[in-house]
């Protein structure tokens, strides 16, 4: 009742606005967010701390996330917080001139130095600019930490070094202790007839020896204490009764000399209240950030990007809900499913049909949720870059309000919750979401259709977008007649009779009721009776419309994937011949080089002939004959030479079936066996290797080359230039396990500017480290368009796809 009456408190506005929080479970997702804080204040701040509701400060939230989350990779062991304490009624109690223990101090003086290292750890304004400049402003009070920690031991007794009369009237305590107990050990010696144990025990903080009841008589002392049987006594013999006086009245004045510490370094708390103050409210916001970016990385989170534009259109790539995910780890839940929202700026309502138990209601919360998440400064647990707009609040009507107490009924407490938006709407400014689940549902279904209809149109006018899940068909025609309408629904197997939970863009839902009823066990009887009436009704046409609709996606889709796979193969042929090609140039290269270090070869062979022809004719002893002879010789060297300068020259062979050739890439020889219609490329067989090539790469035997100049090959293809193979190959793998982040960096890099499509990057699971440092460079890249992760047969998690722009 007290809750209600809470309510009943508030304003409207507020009353809605709480409603939704409830409503998408915000309150359960604070708990999670608070699992991952380290100190006690740091989960109070995870579950009271409200959502930001200006864009700057949930952009301050993201930056704190993000910096955070980079630092604790980047730390062996992760950021610790160990040395904060909860300092708030320590600080109250010194500001009201309250002493506290030395057990309370030593938490002052842990969390200052605790704050001391972080401050160094975190301060790095080029890395870290927002951490850093809320770290700048702290007061870390060394000198107080000196204080209290050379006054403080360890156990929180107050050392002896604290004071000089502190010290001294210890001794004198201890000396008196030590005195006494040589005299008890004497006794002990001297009455252990008449002793029941030979221990000295202690009673009243004074020291006992345990007589036997019956020795009382041999025995002067101060009896303290008996047995339960009475057989024993414990008594304090008289002659170390001075003794102890003496030493209580020194523990008196002990006690008072530390209480007296005590208060002034408590004092020296208190005066430092501000200062002490604002560097526990640091510590705590560094713990919430802490906990939100733990959280955000087992989610596997990337970050959204929030935009002011009211142009900006709502993208999320496979959202998978929070709680579920929770679910499916720590309470063996099933896999949750992922849903994708694509949503133009200039849809306002998205109609979400279906059947029941499809998860059109998940569908809603995955959305709500997703939306304050991001204004949370949390990560989103989704692919690629999630885009959003900024969104003031998120109103949601979602599940039954019927209420006994308050004598409502289902109807009555949906129209009473959707006043609420309304009022919040119009009293709020700032753009809105609005989830409305099962809109028009428990009432006359005509009344109901046309009030959800005119509901929507309403919202369409007010609101940022409006989401809404229904059975009713009206509802899905709308978007036929208003451009701002849009239509989705959840997948359903008609062969397996279940939900897929998948949801679809573009085609309204079936509610598949009847298929339902009969898996949960109706009889065939009624559900086929009902199906009739349905057909005489003509609401069996429009399902049939849709089914046809449906199916017409599916065999889009699978024409689709055909395409894709043919052009796999095409692009793997292309990469063969490719390489075929770059074989062949690099054997070319080998081949002139040899032919041109042979020509240098010839041409000194024939400078050094010319040179002795030349010697010998000067020589005096030459005669007619020899100069005949070498005359001879220089003839038949200058006809070689025009020889292979007519040949080289001479440019009309043709070549054509039959022709022997020589292949000028690998100097094989072959055989001409078909020459192309334009006669630009010839077939070659090349003993028992088939190849095509241009006539620019064949020369005849005697080294003449083909007459015909060289061509220029268009290609007609309808598949874009920068289309490239999704099937991953040995080309497109890279694995950097094992590596550093900045290694890791250098190797994708370099892969990158050598490739035109997606790359496959194996990464391993491990701690996580390497792939968010990865991620996170990838991701500020111009031309990286998206990263996903690999199919679950491909490497999973472990393995992550870079699609270029």
């Amino acid at each position: 009742m007290s809750f209600q009456k809470k309510d009943f408190e508030l304003p409207v506005d507020d009353i809605a606005l709480k409603e939704t929080l409830d409503l998408l479970d915000w309150p359960l997702l604070c708990d999670q967010i608070s699992s991952f804080a380290t100190t006690s204040q740091g989960r109070k701040e995870c579950k009271a701390s409200s959502i930001p509701e200006d864009i700057e400060t949930s952009r301050r939230y993201l930056a704190e996330t993000l910096e955070v989350t980079a630092l604790d990779d980047e730390t062996e062991g992760g950021i610790s917080l160990n040395g904060v304490h909860d300092l708030e009624k320590i600080l109250l109690r010194c500001l009201k001139g309250g002493s506290v223990s030395g057990i309370e101090l030593l938490k002052v003086a842990e969390t200052l130095r605790a704050a001391r290292r972080l401050r160094r750890q975190i301060n790095d304004p080029v890395s870290r600019p927002t951490m850093s400049k809320l770290f700048s402003k702290i007061g870390t009070l060394p000198e107080l930490q000196r204080l209290i920690e050379f006054g403080v031991e360890d156990s929180g007794r107050v050392a002896d070094r604290a004071s000089e009369l502190l010290a001294r009237l210890r001794r004198q305590v201890l000396h008196l202790r030590v005195e006494r107990k040589d005299i008890l050990k004497a006794h002990l010696r001297r009455y252990a007839s008449v002793l029941q144990d030979t221990v000295i025990s202690e009673r009243s903080n004074r020291p006992v020896l345990a007589l036997k009841s019956g020795a009382v008589d041999q025995f002067l002392g101060t009896i303290h204490d008996s047995s339960a049987s009475g057989n024993t006594v414990f008594i304090e013999p008289k002659v170390v009764i001075p003794l102890g006086n003496q030493i209580d009245a020194l523990e008196a004045k002990i006690l008072l000399e530390e209480q007296k510490l005590l208060r002034f370094w408590s004092s020296e708390v208190g005066e430092n209240f501000e200062t002490l103050q604002h560097l526990s409210m640091v510590l705590v916001k560094l713990d919430f950030a802490l906990a939100r970016a733990r959280y955000g990385s087992w989610l596997g989170g990337v970050a959204p990007l929030i935009q002011e534009e009211p142009d900006t259109k709502f993208v999320m790539d496979e959202f998978r809900h929070p709680l579920l995910v929770w679910q499916e780890v720590y309470e063996n839940g099933a896999v949750v499913v992922p849903i994708s929202f694509d949503v133009s700026p200039s849809l306002r309502v998205v109609a979400i049909t279906g059947p029941n138990t499809g998860g059109k209601t998940v569908a809603l919360k995955s959305f709500g949720l997703a939306i304050l998440m991001a204004k949370f400064g949390l990560l989103l647990p989704c692919v690629g870059r999630p885009l959003l707009p900024w969104i003031n609040q998120v109103l949601a009507d979602i599940g039954d309000e019927q209420s006994l107490q308050q004598n409502l009924s289902t109807f009555s407490g949906h129209v009473i919750r959707i006043t609420r938006i309304l009022n919040s709407i119009a009293t709020r400014p700032g753009s809105s979401i609005v989830l409305l689940d099962e809109l028009g549902s428990g009432t006359d279904p005509t009344e109901g259709t046309a009030l959800a209809i005119a509901l929507l149109k309403t919202l369409a006018d007010r609101v940022r977008l409006t989401i809404a899940t229904t059975h009713f068909g009206e509802l899905k025609a709308l978007k036929y007649n208003d451009s701002r309408f849009e239509n989705a629904s959840v997948g359903f197997d008609s062969e397996t009779i279940r939900p897929t939970y998948f949801l679809q863009w573009g085609i309204p839902g079936r509610s598949n009721a009847l298929a339902i009823a009969r898996r949960l066990g109706i009889d065939n009887v009624i559900t086929d009776l009902a199906q009739e009436f349905i057909r005489n009704n003509g609401v069996d046409n429009v399902n049939n419309v849709i089914q046809g609709l449906e199916e017409q996606r599916k065999k889009q889709q699978e024409a689709a994937e055909n395409a894709a796979d043919l052009l796999v193969r095409t692009e793997l042929l292309h990469e063969e011949i490719m390489g075929r090609w770059q074989e062949q140039c690099r054997d070319s290269e080998k081949f002139q080089n040899k032919g041109r270090r042979e020509l240098e070869l010839s041409i000194r062979e024939g400078q050094n002939e010319v040179r002795k022809l030349i010697r010998r004719l000067r020589d005096d002893s030459a005669d007619g004959e020899l100069a005949r002879s070498t005359g001879k010789k220089l003839k038949h060297m200058e006809s070689i030479y025009n020889q292979d300068k007519i040949r080289k020259t001479h440019n009309d062979w043709i070549p054509k079936e039959g022709d022997r050739v020589r292949l000028s890439a690998i100097g094989k020889a072959g055989e001409v066996i078909e020459v192309s219609e334009d006669g630009l490329h010839v077939t070659v067989m090349c003993g028992v290797f088939r190849s095509v090539v241009e006539l620019n790469d064949i020369e005849s035997l005697d080294g003449q080359k083909p007459s015909s100049p060289k061509s220029v090959v268009k290609i007609k293809t309808t598949i874009p230039l920068g289309s490239s193979t999704t099937v991953r190959t040995k080309r497109n793998t890279i694995d950097v396990r094992g590596l550093r982040v900045h290694e890791a960096e250098a190797l994708v890099e370099e892969k990158l500017r050598n490739i035109a499509g997606p790359l496959w990057i194996v990464h391993g699971v491990g701690t996580g480290r390497l792939k968010r440092g990865l991620l996170e460079w990838l991701e500020d890249l111009d031309y990286v368009e998206k990263i996903t992760s690999a199919d679950q047969c491909e490497g999973g998690q472990g393995c992550s796809v870079v699609w270029l722009k």
